[in-house]
């Protein structure tokens, strides 16, 4: 085999945690089962949870290994039931963060057999021979059953054959491998290899630095077992960083120790002087005016030089002194060496800290020129306050935003600066916040009424709605309902069907299970039942309401919003896509409301359609800004919007026109599921986990 795992952008998420786990047989014991392969993801996470997939993934190897003459299926199931057993046990001591968030497919492979389990929204691709092969269309997966908890279920089993693909993705990575094509480059490789499975992905990843998830790869290859894992992260500008100035800085001080060892003189050799016998000199005669004849120029005679020999005197003592003296510094340096390279060091962390505090004093000069502009952007903000108009009262709010944007960086950097600088920063960052949220309206509850408590083992509930005076709730894995009554006793109504959304219809409420089933509920019990005809191949529905008795659905994935005319008695017509082709899609949406418009919930703000025409976007106003809103929820009624986001632990209210009305943040709202609102739209109930809490404004 050979496994390639990518990591896309892990830390881009802090809420979001996912990892894949690989594991060979070791011994001839575990060859009897073969590989093991799973992939984990995990959001919405609470600190407690960080390890999690760690530990489940442990307690599935370590039962899937454990020895015994069973085939891999079995093993398989085994393990399985092992894991339902670890979550079962979380469930009964409280921990129910996971329920709703987690995904993870288990993988076991030996020479051509397959077996696998899934639960969740990974995605899983085989390709064979150029064919893409999608396993969520080809098998049905079952989802978290009710109490007494079971995650995995269905166990699928295959044949593989030399070069089969194995893709396990996240859901976020597998719609961009989908969009770019990736899959089908992959596909018309008939012999997949490593280098061109690297050119692929890096003419892609730019277009990926703002995506965080997993692919793991399993080429079937029985001659091979390599494992390769590559982490792709968002590039980030970085200081240049000078290795050669830092070394030769750390080195310095050691060379110049060296240098101060004497090394022992050579003895002088005394060389006598040598003395030349000085030539006799010849009176000088003037030479006659008449020319000199060559023949009359008397023979020079060159008289013989003679060297004494030199007497040269050697000391061998002394040099001998010299060598031991030398050998003996040798000594005391190599005795007193940790104390040389100490002192050394301190040198050299001396001269830093004496670098690092005028680069500090350098930057604390700037950021003081910055804080007195903040400072006058404030005093301006709070004049314009006086002023009472709502221009004045918006061109204040725009002052504290750019406030709260140039302060909130310098909120990292001050601790390490100065004691004083960080007291000045934090002191002018809660003036900054304090004032904006007067602005917006934010309330801070620290202990919200808590309405009902669902107790453990009984009812796991992830959606609910209001309807006359009881509450409903109901997940898309459990059976049953559980009916809230205005005395706050709960009552299960049993159901042999899970319900995916529920919508407010006349007199009762219309429930819908995927794929297409629509039954009524009135009085308690469930009436008619009515099957949708789907508008295309794959339609997938993200939310559902209700207007004038027609049905509209939100399909995030094809970005589309589908409506189903009402005919009479409970039947509804043929699918009509009731967007405009020229109007900008809402493939970011992931909830949707009705009053008239059509409001379309995204991550961080609110688009409004009307005649199928994308109109407006809200939501600008918000502070703090928005971070993952999840759902949306308004009527003909209601003037206000009501907007959940679990992300920062509030409920926000805003009116049709972007203003603030209300915001409700607590630190017990610390997993939001769902939430619902009165007939008069002044009361909230919030589904926390297994509590109901209760709010009025």
């Amino acid at each position: 085999m050979k496994i390639f795992e990518f990591y896309f952008n892990p830390k881009l998420k802090p809420d979001v945690v996912f990892q894949s786990f690989c594991y060979e047989p070791e011994n001839i014991y575990e060859k009897r089962v073969g590989s093991l392969y799973m992939v984990g993801f995990l959001k919405n996470i609470l600190p407690q949870d960080l390890s999690f997939l760690d530990k489940l993934s442990k307690k599935i190897k370590d039962r899937y290994y454990t020895p015994g003459v069973r085939s891999p299926e079995k093993s398989l199931k085994e393990s399985l039931k092992s894991a339902n057993r670890f979550l079962e046990d979380l469930i009964q001591r409280g921990n129910t963060g996971w329920l709703g968030n987690l995904s993870f497919v288990t993988l076991s492979i030996k020479q051509s057999e397959f077996n696998f389990s899934k639960v969740g929204n990974l995605k899983i691709f085989l390709i064979r021979n150029g064919k893409i092969v999608d396993i969520d269309k080809k098998v049905k997966f079952q989802d978290i059953e009710p109490y007494p908890l079971k995650v995995f279920l269905n166990i699928v089993s295959g044949k593989l054959v030399e070069d089969d693909i194995f893709l396990i993705l996240s859901e976020e990575i597998a719609e961009f491998f989908e969009k770019q094509a990736i899959l089908n480059e992959i596909a018309k490789e008939p012999f997949l290899k490593e280098k061109r499975l690297v050119e692929l992905l890096n003419g892609k990843i730019k277009k990926a630095e703002e995506l965080s998830g997993i692919c793991l790869l399993i080429l079937s290859r029985e001659k091979t077992q390599e494992r390769k894992k590559t982490t792709i992260v968002r590039r980030e500008k970085t200081r240049d960083f000078s290795f050669k100035k830092a070394l030769v800085s750390l080195l310095n001080p050691v060379l110049n120790a060296f240098k101060k060892i004497r090394v022992p003189k050579i003895p002088k050799i005394n060389l006598p002087k040598i003395e030349l016998p000085k030539r006799a000199k010849k009176p000088i005669e003037k030479p006659e005016k008449q020319k000199l004849r060559f023949k009359k120029l008397a023979k020079l005679t060159i008289p013989k030089i003679s060297f004494p020999k030199p007497r040269i005197s050697f000391n061998i003592r002394s040099y001998l002194v010299s060598i031991k003296k030398f050998k003996k510094r040798i000594k005391i340096f190599v005795k007193h060496k940790n104390t040389i390279l100490i002192l050394s060091l301190v040198l050299v962390l001396f001269l830093g800290s004496l670098i690092f505090q005028k680069q500090t004093e350098k930057q604390l000069k700037e950021y003081q020129i910055q804080i007195s502009e903040i400072e006058e952007k404030i005093d301006l903000a709070e004049g314009l306050l006086i002023l009472e108009s709502p221009e004045a009262l918006k061109q204040a709010q725009l002052l504290l935003r750019e406030s709260w944007e140039e302060i909130s960086p310098m909120v990292k950097i001050a601790p390490s600066l100065s004691k004083d600088f960080n007291n000045q920063v934090i002191s002018l960052k809660e003036k900054i916040l304090e004032k904006l949220y007067q602005f917006n309206k934010l309330e801070e509850i620290k202990q919200p009424e808590v309405l009902f408590e669902f107790k453990i083992g009984e009812f796991v509930p992830q959606k609910m709605i209001a309807y006359q005076k009881n509450i409903y709730f109901f997940s898309p894995y459990s059976k049953n309902i559980l009916k809230l009554n205005e005395s706050n006793e709960g009552k299960i109504i049993q159901s042999t069907q899970e319900f995916n959304s529920a919508s407010l219809w006349e007199d009762s409420i219309l429930f819908f299970s995927k794929p297409n089933k629509i039954i009524s509920f009135k009085n308690d019990q469930f009436d008619q039942v009515f099957f949708l005809e789907t508008p295309y191949p794959n339609f997938d529905f993200n939310d559902f309401a209700i207007f004038k008795s027609n049905l509209y659905f939100l399909d995030k994935k094809a970005g589309q919003i589908v409506k189903y005319p009402y005919i009479e008695d409970l039947t509804w017509g043929f699918a009509e896509l009731w967007l405009n082709d020229q109007t900008p899609k809402p493939t970011q949406s992931n909830s949707l409301s009705i009053d008239g418009s059509i409001w379309t919930l995204n991550k961080d703000s609110i688009s409004r359609y009307s005649t199928g025409i994308f109109r407006e976007t809200l939501g600008s106003n918000l502070f703090p800004y928005a971070e993952n809103l999840s759902k949306i929820f308004t009527n003909t009624v209601l003037p206000y919007l009501y907007i959940l986001e679990p992300a920062q632990n509030r409920i926000i209210i805003i009116n049709k026109s972007d203003e603030v009305i209300k915001q409700f943040q607590s630190e017990k709202f610390d997993n939001l599921l769902d939430f619902s609102v009165s007939t008069n739209g002044k009361t909230i109930y919030l589904l926390n986990s297994l509590k109901l809490y209760k709010i009025q404004f």
